[in-house]
C-alpha cells in the first residue's frame, strides 16, 4: 500500500500492520502525520482541554550497578556522592508537593544492592499512612527486576508484596527501545525487553497504573522503534482484553547526551541523539500506531516548552507535570536543567498559549479540576499545611543534605 493510502487509512482510524505502520513512519509526509495524529486526539480525547498532574519526582537513591551508558544521575555503590534518603528527607519534599495541591508522588532511583524489600516496603507503609491522600506511583521494571534479584524472587512475589505495602503503579522508566540489540549496546546490564514487558503485565494484573515510554536517539533504526512500538500496542490489547488495566499514557522522549554520561564522550557521538522534529514526527506516528492508548504526553522536561507546545498539535493532550523536582534527565544538560521545576499557574501560561484550557488530572486521567477561568500566580500558589513529620527520625550522618539533591 502506498504512503497516500496508508494515510487515509490512518486518517479513517484503521488499524496499521506493522509494515504499513514502518511504510508510514518512514515515507509519509511528517506535517501531514501531525495533522492526522492531531485529528484522532481531538476524537479520542475532550478536544479543548489539555490535562497536565501536579507531582513531583523523588529520586531516593543515585547508588547503581547498571551503569547505562546514557545515565549521568547513578553513582558507583561507595562512591562519595552516593546517598539515600531518609523518611523525613521524603516525607518533607512529599509535603511541600501538598503545599501545591499535588496528587502523586513518583519515586525511583538507582540499581542499589544494599537495599532489601523491607526498606521498600517500610518506606511505602510510612508514605501511605502518612499521606493517604498521594498516589504512590514508584520505581521501574528494572528497579523490581533489580529487587527479585536481590531477594531470590520472582518479579511477581516482589510486585505483589510491594502492593501490598502500599504502591498504587509501576511508571513505565527503563523502556528505552523495547529491542534488546538496542539494548546490548547501550545498556548491557538492565531489564531485557521480555522482563520489562512482564513486570508491567504483573503490574497492570494487579490493578496498578501503568505508563508506557520510548526513548529514541540510539542509533536505533526505523523498524526497531516500529518494533518497540508494537510490542506495547501487543500488551495493551492483552491487558485490556484480560482485566481492562492497560497503559494509562505514552510518553517518549529523546536521548539526553553530554559530557556528563558515557554515549555524550563517546567518539560515535554524531550518531547519537534526535532533534526536535524527529520528536514531533515520532509523537505523530506513535498515536497513530498505538491505537488502543488514549492518552499521550508531552515532554517539556527534555525538548523544551516550545517543542511540548508544538506536540500538543502533534497527538498529544497531556503537558505532563509539575515536576516540582527533577534529578535525572536535568544532569544530562535536559530543559530542567535551566528550569528545573514549573509552577501551576507557569504550566498553565503554557496550556493557555498553546490554545487550550488547562485541567488538573490525577495517574488514571481522571479530571481533579478544569480551569475555565484565568487564574492569577497568587489564586495558584501553595499554601501553609501543617507537617505530618513529627517524631519522625532526622537524616543519618551519611545521607546527603536536601540542598544537594
Amino acid at each position: 500500500m502506498n504512503p497516500t493510502d496508508l494515510l487515509q487509512k490512518a486518517a479513517d482510524g484503521i488499524r496499521l500492520t506493522p509494515a504499513e505502520g514502518l511504510e508510514l513512519y518512514q515515507h509519509a509526509d511528517p506535517n501531514r502525520l501531525m495533522e492526522i495524529a492531531h485529528d484522532l486526539r481531538l476524537r479520542k480525547t475532550e478536544p479543548g482541554v489539555v490535562t497536565y498532574l501536579v507531582d513531583r519526582n523523588i529520586n531516593y537513591t543515585n547508588a547503581c550497578t547498571t551503569d547505562c551508558q546514557f545515565c549521568s544521575f547513578y553513582r558507583v555503590p561507595g562512591h562519595p556522592e552516593v546517598y539515600v534518603q531518609s523518611k523525613r528527607q521524603i516525607g518533607e519534599r512529599v509535603e511541600e508537593l501538598l503545599a501545591w495541591g499535588g496528587t502523586r508522588i513518583l519515586m525511583q532511583g538507582g540499581h542499589n544492592p544494599d537495599l532489601r524489600i523491607e526498606w521498600y516496603e517500610d518506606m511505602l507503609r510510612f508514605l501511605k499512612s502518612t499521606y493517604p491522600e498521594i498516589e504512590l506511583d514508584c520505581f521501574s521494571p528494572s528497579e523490581i527486576e533489580n529487587i527479585a534479584g536481590l531477594e531470590g524472587l520472582s518479579m511477581e512475589q516482589v510486585l505483589a508484596r510491594l502492593n501490598r505495602a502500599g504502591l498504587d503503579g509501576l511508571p513505565g522508566g527503563g523502556a528505552e527501545i523495547l529491542d534488546d540489540a538496542v539494548r546490548a549496546r547501550i545498556a548491557p546490564k538492565k531489564t531485557k525487553t521480555a522482563a520489562w514487558l512482564h513486570a508491567m503485565r504483573i503490574a497492570q494484573r494487579l490493578g496498578m497504573v501503568t505508563s508506557a515510554t520510548m526513548v529514541i536517539g540510539f542509533d536505533e533504526t526505523w523498524e526497531q522503534r516500529v518494533a518497540s512500538l508494537t510490542r506495547l500496542r501487543e500488551l495493551q490489547d492483552e491487558s485490556l482484553a484480560a482485566h481492562g488495566n492497560g497503559f494509562t499514557a505514552f510518553i517518549m522522549w529523546t536521548a539526553q547526551l553530554s559530557h556528563t554520561n558515557s554515549l555524550g564522550r563517546s567518539r560515535h557521538r554524531a550518531n547519537y541523539g534526535a532533534d526536535y522534529d524527529e520528536y514531533l514526527h515520532t509523537n505523530a506516528f506513535a498515536r497513530i500506531y498505538l491505537d488502543n492508548f488514549t492518552n499521550f504526553q508531552a515532554s517539556w522536561p527534555t525538548q523544551g516548552l516550545d517543542t511540548a507546545r508544538r506536540a500538543l498539535f502533534a497527538g498529544a493532550n497531556d503537558f505532563g507535570s509539575t515536576m516540582l523536582e527533577e534529578n535525572v534527565v536535568s544532569q544530562a544538560s535536559a530543559f530542567t536543567e535551566q528550569e528545573p521545576r514549573m509552577s501551576v499557574h507557569r504550566l498553565h501560561e503554557q496550556i493557555r498559549q498553546a490554545g487550550f484550557t488547562p485541567a488538573q488530572r490525577d495517574s488514571r486521567y481522571n479530571t481533579v479540576r478544569r480551569f475555565d477561568r484565568v487564574m492569577t500566580a497568587a489564586e495558584l500558589a501553595p499554601v501553609s499545611i501543617p507537617t505530618r513529620l513529627n517524631g519522625v527520625e532526622e537524616p543519618a550522618a551519611n545521607f546527603l543534605p536536601m540542598a544537594s539533591l
